[in-house]
């Protein structure tokens, strides 16, 4: 059987081959599901799919959240304070929150990237960081560059990643993880303490990473084994 992977998509434009407006996904990531086996199924944004969402998440062996723009302060019960505040998209927060939570709920495998971790931390009641520059000295520290991973070695994260240290680990995010959710832990930093991993605490497999696996899997064994454990476990 293939894994069928729920992937929330994105309102784009100037998309070719397609009249009026479009919505789409990173093909990065729908390319790392695939080498692992499974098959990524995009769903539009749209307030009437929100009434389908537990529909959705049940027909789906599982789910993975993208990268994006930021997530509105209003989201974790604070008001907009930063000017690096950049890509807030009312349609894809309710969506993709809406998702995480019923995943969350149904115990679905789910695999949160980037974004994505932001969003199950505040799925769960936390907090982000509005931008690191203020509590970081370098802004510029997470901002397309690579930097080093500690995972702790009992993770689900290192387990599936074969590393404690996970190799070429693209970093490309102003925002991470401030208050943590009650129902996650902390399992990867970076070596400036940023959260860089969570799983949850009693669900079977939900995962976040900070970076972006997706950008290296087809060259790096370390990244592409992420999605082959998600998509193991998103299987009978």
């Amino acid at each position: 059987m293939v894994a069928r992977i729920l992937l929330p998509g994105k309102l784009t434009s100037n998309a070719v081959g397609v009249r009026g407006e479009s919505y789409s996904n990173g093909l990065k990531y729908s390319e790392a599901i695939a080498r692992a086996g499974g098959v990524s199924m995009t769903v539009a944004p749209l307030p009437q799919h929100l009434e389908s969402v537990a529909l959705l998440v049940e027909s789906s062996d599982g789910v993975l959240i993208q990268g994006g723009g930021d997530i509105d302060p209003d989201r974790y019960g604070e008001t907009r304070r930063s000017d690096m505040i950049y890509g807030i998209v009312e349609a894809h927060d309710a969506f993709e929150l809406a998702v995480v939570k019923e995943a969350v709920r149904q115990d679905k495998p789910l695999l949160a990237i980037c974004r994505g971790i932001q969003l199950l931390n505040v799925a769960l009641g936390g907090t982000l960081h509005q931008d690191l520059g203020d509590v970081l000295s370098d802004r510029e520290s997470h901002w397309d560059t690579y930097h080093p991973i500690s995972l702790a070695a009992d993770s689900r994260v290192a387990r599936a990643m074969g590393s404690t240290s996970p190799q070429r680990s693209h970093s490309f995010h102003h925002q991470a993880i401030n208050e943590l959710a009650p129902d996650l832990l902390v399992v990867g930093s970076a070596p400036d303490g940023v959260i860089e991993a969570v799983e949850h605490c009693t669900r079977r497999w939900v995962v976040g990473v900070q970076w972006h696996p997706e950008d290296d899997a087809a060259d790096n064994p370390d990244q592409q084994r992420l999605f082959d454990a998600f998509v193991a476990h998103c299987g009978p």
